[in-house]
């Protein structure tokens, strides 16, 4: 498995990533530690998670979850020296009893959340509880989940800052923001010598979002643009798949369809994946990993056994230049 350098720290880390949201919950230990096992096997260190993931699995569950069930598997034969361990603060719920009501219901309970922010002593009683549950001294990235506009990132920088300095985390970054934001943090960090963001983790796939849908948790063409400029904060992207969007039965039925539907580019993932004898998602990965400009992570989160079985030979897929260019030419 291929590594690139995070950032321009000097680290290198697995490009693709293990998204361990749903484990604890929707997966169970045993299933999560055999996926986390092959990972390591193959050469993957890039574990991610939140101490949000997943109150939504379940009324019995406050989020925290997966952070625990990493616990287990980092103290597991020297695990924590495998493993590059990203977690994250800001996207946890104050109002989770709420929701959980609003789901027993039967009513989305996403419109009702209410984010804990990024207030000083929520980052830092975030860190705090992100390293008990994971059993760790520290992390090495540590994200604001949920860009919070009614904190002043002065204050939240500040905070970040102190907890690089104690060595409860090597480095932080910024996830679901816009460009403006994420330059004025980077402003505010190189101003202040605080710890600026190295990573921005944004939902990214090969078929772009459509003009005028464009939310706040997406990279379109203007981050890209100023993640070329900036090549000290990498684009670490989740939901590279979309959901199986690319291998959907029915893809205008699909979820993210409004938001991402392109027949002529879903027509064209189809084409190589026949040439190459792979899986419409495998190669809308393995596109994702190879492109330069500006380089990628990538973060696959499966649910089941099988599903890491399908993604996983997107590592070692590679696509000609012709095949690059069909593709790029039909998004």
């Amino acid at each position: 498995m291929e590594k690139i350098e995070l950032g321009t720290t000097g680290v290198q880390v697995s490009q693709l990533g293990l998204g361990c949201m749903q484990m604890g919950t929707a997966t169970d230990e045993a299933t999560s530690f055999r996926m986390l096992d092959a990972f390591a096997d193959a050469g993957g260190d890039f574990l991610d998670t939140a101490n949000c993931y997943m109150w939504w699995g379940g009324p019995q569950y406050q989020g925290g979850e997966s952070e625990q069930l990493l616990a287990k598997w980092l103290s597991r034969n020297g695990n924590r020296n495998r493993a590059f361990v990203a977690t994250k603060v800001a996207g946890l719920p104050v109002n989770v009893p709420e929701l959980h009501a609003a789901q027993e219901a039967g009513d989305d309970p996403w419109p009702h959340v209410r984010f804990e922010g990024a207030g000083a002593d929520t980052v830092r009683r975030g860190i705090d509880g992100s390293l008990k549950r994971l059993g760790v001294d520290h992390v090495d990235l540590f994200y604001v989940h949920v860009d919070d506009r009614a904190t002043p990132l002065e204050e939240t920088l500040a905070a970040l800052d102190e907890i690089v300095v104690a060595g409860k985390a090597r480095f932080i970054g910024w996830s679901n923001v816009r460009t403006w934001r994420l330059d004025r943090v980077r402003a505010l960090a190189a101003q202040n010598g605080w710890a600026a963001p190295v990573a921005v983790q944004q939902r990214y796939s090969y078929l772009h979002q459509h003009p005028g849908t464009d939310h706040t948790s997406s990279a379109g063409e203007e981050m890209l643009s100023y993640l070329r400029d900036h090549r000290d904060t990498s684009l670490v992207a989740y939901s590279p798949i979309l959901a199986n969007l690319y291998d959907s039965a029915d893809p205008e039925k699909h979820r993210f369809w409004p938001l991402y539907g392109n027949a002529k580019a879903l027509e064209a993932v189809h084409t190589v994946a026949k040439e190459v004898g792979a899986t419409g998602n495998q190669v809308a990965l393995a596109w994702l990993l190879q492109r330069r400009d500006p380089r990628a992570f990538a973060l696959m989160g499966p649910r089941t056994w099988e599903q890491f079985e399908t993604i996983v030979p997107a590592i070692d897929l590679r696509l000609s230049d012709e095949q690059v260019r069909h593709l790029n030419d039909s998004a």
